[in-house]
């Protein structure tokens, strides 16, 4: 096991992209830390660095206190798998358990021992003398993972292995990592573009965008107080609503007489949000966050200012539904109320509010007019130029 270590560590290919970014992060003795973030984030060059299939532009990398940034991948004792398998169609699971090993010159009790163990980890002991093409794709990539974490590496990398796994083999391989990374403990690095993944997998979760580090923390930190805008709309299903805003004096005397003005309407702020809001002046512009949970629908509001919209799309989920709800009438602004892309046409902004199936959205169809109630607590306000959370 060990501790790995992050230090402004940059990555430039050619003259001009900038993969990553002055990266720092420690990774703790036997934690599953996850890389999270849309495609060219720089996950996967990060990954690789620590791996040793790229050389970083600057900075360090240490395992145990030990920099490993000029070392071969093969001097670094670490395992990694790959979106796909590669597995040998020659072996059988049982021939690739035991390839590293032989390559180490473990003994054959030794040998036979460990892939005894590893093949039980995995619930694959009737699977060990099976080749490749009579494996399922959730068995091959269990192969891959035993293969590695059998040499007992200080450090487990993986890059995005479940990608082409159909739904309930993800879920399935997804159970058996977990379970396995916790029963042996090793210090574990994930990069996936998934975020159900991540959440599920991840006792940290490292969001990136743009080659650079948004925000470090757990999965429910991440949900319920993110650090930017990005993170903000980037976690969580489905994302949370946006939609820019002004603040402005109250004329209603709640709160500590602050509002906020949409092109769609004005919220007042709640008073127990009064001593979180000290900072935000008359003027300041900003970008309101609500997520969907955070809504709920109710009959029109009697103040033409209060939130409200028009019934869009009913979308049904089981235990619950994922209303759409386009907000005010005749607003200008951005798709679905969110603050980046091209300017459009003016349209009202779409929110998504989620609601239990037996409650106001069983009642809803497409083209009502209803009203949306805010809890205060679940209010989010981001500064408009650098996006950085303010509330």
């Amino acid at each position: 096991m060990a501790t790995l270590t992050l230090e402004r560590l940059n990555l430039v290919y050619g003259k001009s992209t900038h993969a990553v970014r002055d990266v720092d992060l420690v990774v703790a003795d036997g934690e599953f830390c996850v890389f999270l973030g849309p495609s060219g984030c720089g996950k996967t060059s990060t990954l690789r660095m620590i791996a040793g299939l790229e050389t970083p532009t600057g900075g360090e990398i240490r395992l145990d206190g030990q920099a490993i940034t000029r070392l071969y991948p093969g001097e670094r004792d670490i395992a990694m798998v790959f979106q796909s398998y590669a597995l040998y169609p020659h072996l059988t699971v049982r021939d690739h358990f035991e390839f590293p090993l032989r390559a180490k010159r473990v003994t054959k009790a030794e040998r036979r021992r460990r892939v005894e163990e590893i093949a039980e980890l995995l619930h694959m002991t009737d699977l060990l003398d099976a080749r490749p093409r009579q494996l399922s794709g959730g068995q091959a990539q269990r192969t891959a993972i035993g293969r590695a974490l059998i040499r007992q590496p200080k450090l487990f990398l993986l890059d995005e292995p479940l990608t082409s796994l159909d739904a309930q083999l993800r879920l399935e391989t997804r159970t058996a990592l977990k379970r396995l990374q916790t029963e042996l403990g090793i210090t574990t690095v994930y990069v996936t573009h998934d975020q159900e993944e991540a959440l599920s997998l991840a006792d940290r979760i490292v969001i990136m965008h743009d080659g650079r580090v948004q925000q470090v923390a757990d999965s429910r930190e991440l949900y319920r107080d993110p650090a930017n805008l990005f993170v903000a709309g980037f976690v969580g299903t489905p994302a949370m609503n946006f939609l820019p805003a002004t603040v402005r004096s109250g004329e209603n005397g709640r709160g500590d007489g602050l509002e906020l003005e949409t092109s769609a309407f004005r919220l007042p702020l709640a008073v127990e949000l009064a001593g979180a809001v000290r900072d935000l002046t008359p003027g300041r512009q900003v970008v309101l966050g609500v997520r969907p949970e955070d809504l709920a629908l109710g009959p029109p509001p009697a103040d033409d200012a209060a939130p409200r919209g028009r019934v869009v799309v009913v979308e049904p989920q089981g235990d619950e539904r994922i209303v759409s709800v386009a907000v005010g009438a005749g607003t200008s602004g951005r798709p679905n109320g969110h603050p980046g892309g091209a300017d459009v046409p003016a349209q009202p902004p779409v929110w998504k509010v989620r609601s239990p199936k037996r409650g106001s959205a069983d009642a809803v169809v497409p083209g009502d007019l209803v009203g949306l109630a805010v809890r205060p607590r679940g209010l989010r306000l981001f500064d408009a130029s650098t996006h950085e959370r303010v509330l």
